[in-house]
């Protein structure tokens, strides 16, 4: 398949795009909403002349904040506009840079050549930068006409996603032919970019920007403040995070297990989709759980086992309050979230086996002793279980991840490095 037969299919399917849109809106109703911005008509009035940074969802979008915070510091006259696909991910970036003006949104335009011109020529960047692994033939190829430097930034590839490109060697090979730079995780990851097409002076090991986290110190005091209005200090407290369909009803199946041996225990859970909040709160009370819904700004008190977690933003946050984590998307076969926002407030790390999106990092952690993996509701109550009852443990694993952590730290000022170079160029 060559970009010409890609575009024609891409033209062909608009009609199963509308349909897939109008069976998400009924889910979540924001997919009805600004469906313009997704041809490019109807986009905001844009600055122009700018870095464009391309995060499709909310993992993204949160990855990339601290790249394009340090890019409105290292380019003070430059704006940066932010795209994305989902509507949770563009509540995410709206919420992130509410109050930096430099910073313009909307949703990315659909991968047909006409889209994407008239999104470059509204936005005109001097900089194309995409996150992990969102790559568009025609954006890219749009960018290229325009002499538009297009950057991957913390990219990965799987042995399996490569296999699938490699496919369709036509349109991927010219395509990666066509980019400036690939600031990718791992060695192994640059070798396949290399034989997928890409060209080799272009590609760099950087690393991970997600082990670039940092945590303000005021998170932890206010978490603290927030467990003593609870008068919950002494009380076992765990958190299940960014949880898929399927996983909710394991999760408190292993509650009601720990509950068995600690009767106090409290329970943060949060699904990783908005759309589910409503559902997964009416399973925590049809299975008898005494659950309150974070929005609803209730105190937490000796009678609440389920905090359901379903505001916007606050993530780390919620991990915070917690003594131990488990990272959802792991024991349904999505391939796991991000294992290093718990490991970087210091909170013991659960997951479940199914972690292909972060097979390194949970290489790492699981080298380092700060990680333990479990397939079922009683491995995960008898793991959580084992963290309470055993704190110097829980201890030596929280150390373990900050490691871990520090030592891999400095990708993104690689990453930084790189894209200054491609904007400072001739």
């Amino acid at each position: 398949m060559n970009r010409t037969l890609y575009t024609a299919l891409f033209y062909l399917g608009l009609p199963l795009v509308a349909i897939r849109l109008w069976l998400r809106s009924r889910k979540a109703p924001a997919y009805a909403k600004r469906i313009g911005e997704r041809f490019s008509l109807g986009l905001p009035v844009m600055q122009t002349g700018g870095i464009w940074v391309h995060a499709v969802s909310v993992g993204e979008s949160i990855a990339a904040a601290p790249m394009i915070r340090a890019l409105l510091a290292r380019h003070p006259q430059l704006p940066i506009t932010v795209t994305c696909m989902t509507p949770t991910g563009s509540e995410r970036i709206q919420a992130l840079f509410a109050h930096e003006p430099r910073i313009q949104h909307c949703y990315l335009p659909y991968d047909l050549p006409c889209a994407a011109a008239r999104f470059l020529d509204r936005v005109q960047p001097k900089l194309a930068v995409i996150m992990e692994t969102e790559l568009w033939p025609n954006h890219i190829d749009q960018c290229a006409r325009r002499g538009i430097p297009v950057a991957l930034a913390n990219a990965r590839l799987s042995a399996r996603s490569a296999k699938g490109y490699g496919r369709f060697a036509g349109l991927t090979a010219p395509m990666l032919a066509q980019m400036s730079l690939f600031a990718v995780q791992t060695e192994a990851e640059a070798q396949r970019f290399r034989e997928l097409g890409a060209r080799p002076e272009t590609v760099e090991v950087t690393g991970s920007i997600k082990f670039d986290l940092s945590i303000d110190p005021q998170l932890l005091v206010r978490a603290a403040e927030l467990r003593q209005q609870w008068q919950a200090m002494d009380r076992p407290v765990w958190i299940a995070a960014s949880t898929h369909e399927g996983e909710d009803a394991v999760v408190l199946d292993a509650h009601r297990q720990l509950l068995a041996s600690y009767p106090n225990a409290l329970l943060i859970l949060v699904p990783r989709h908005p759309e589910r909040f409503n559902s997964v709160y009416e399973l925590c009370r049809q299975q008898g759980f005494t659950t309150i819904r974070r929005s609803a700004g209730e105190p937490v008190d000796a009678t609440t086992s389920v905090l359901l977690g379903d505001t916007m933003g606050e993530l780390l946050f919620l991990y915070a309050l917690a003594d131990s984590a488990f990272v959802g998307g792991s024991l349904v076969a999505n391939g796991g979230h991000n294992l290093l926002e718990p490991a970087a407030l210091a909170k013991p790390v659960i997951s479940g086996p199914h972690l292909f999106n972060f097979l390194e990092i949970a290489a790492m952690l699981r080298e380092a002793g700060a990680l333990q993996e479990v397939d079922d509701a009683e491995g995960l109550a008898v793991a959580v279980q084992r963290l309470f009852e055993l704190p110097r443990d829980a201890q030596k694993m929280a150390e373990a991840g900050l490691k871990v952590l520090k030592a891999n730290q400095g990708a993104l000022q690689r990453l930084l490095d790189g894209l200054d170079r491609l904007l400072n160029r001739p």
